[in-house]
């Protein structure tokens, strides 16, 4: 089982919450839900406690908290409509 477009986003210097964004796409909202839901499961299996799941009820954008490291797995409108990798991208500097 594989996500689509998989993409880290390291957010270190901008941001309190994480240190890493996993970003990744299913194909169907049963994609998204089993993507996660691996997620999960590898996680546990390799040691890690995964702190929370959000977004089960809805499956078009599931995120698993492992606190340094956030996994977002989105269906494409989803992470098209939020464009997290265009937020959380690291700020040019402006010299003045």
């Amino acid at each position: 089982m594989k996500g689509k477009e998989i993409v880290v986003l390291d957010v270190r210097n901008i941001s309190g919450v994480t240190d890493y964004m996993v970003v990744c796409s299913g194909t169907s909202n049963r994609h998204v839900k089993s993507l996660a839901d691996n997620v999960w499961v590898e996680a546990k299996k390799q040691g890690y406690s995964p702190l929370g799941l959000e977004g089960q009820q809805s499956s078009d954008w599931i995120l698993v908290d492992f606190g340094d490291v956030v996994a977002h797995v989105m269906l494409p409108e989803a992470r098209q409509f939020y464009d997290l990798e265009r937020l959380w991208q690291v700020p040019a500097s402006h010299e003045s």
